[in-house]
């Protein structure tokens, strides 16, 4: 069976976690061992409230793990990571090979931002054309003594 790599974001208990940020990486680490899969990157994501209460927190501290390994090996994985108490949620996702480069070269990096998707506005919003807004000044005014269009 091909090894394939794997993202793990895991939502990590603030309360638990409290300035020993070492010690529940060295456990993500032997529950890692554990399942015998290597490790490719390995850092702290980002620390945000929560939309709602989990387990009575209000804040979670996200984790990222890429690691390569079979697929035989995500129930173990999931499992002992279900049963951490310092974890809150798991997600693992399969990376596609195209984008695998590509997401190590960030992950590995300790000053990239949180990989957040970029909204674009539409083109001709941002040209002034359609929408009835202005794009500085908010919704576009008719001016002084100006009819709108409309019959008396």
């Amino acid at each position: 069976m091909r090894a394939n790599v794997y993202e793990a974001l895991i939502m990590l208990n603030t309360a638990k976690v409290a300035g020993d940020l070492p010690a529940v990486q060295q456990q993500l680490q032997t529950i890692m061992d554990k399942n015998k899969v290597e490790v490719l990157a390995s850092r702290p994501w980002d620390e945000r409230k929560l939309a709602y209460p989990i387990n009575g927190q209000k804040k979670g501290l996200y984790y990222l793990i890429y690691f390569k390994s079979t697929g035989e090996h995500l129930v173990g994985i999931e499992h002992d990571l279900k049963l951490n108490e310092t974890v809150l949620r798991v997600m693992i996702l399969r990376i596609e090979e195209k984008l695998e480069e590509t997401m190590l070269a960030l992950a590995k990096d300790p000053h990239a931002l949180a990989l957040q998707a970029v909204v674009e506005e539409p083109d001709d919003y941002l040209s002034g054309g359609g929408g009835g807004r202005d794009r500085d000044r908010g919704p576009r005014r008719e001016p002084a003594g100006a009819t709108s269009g409309e019959k008396d």
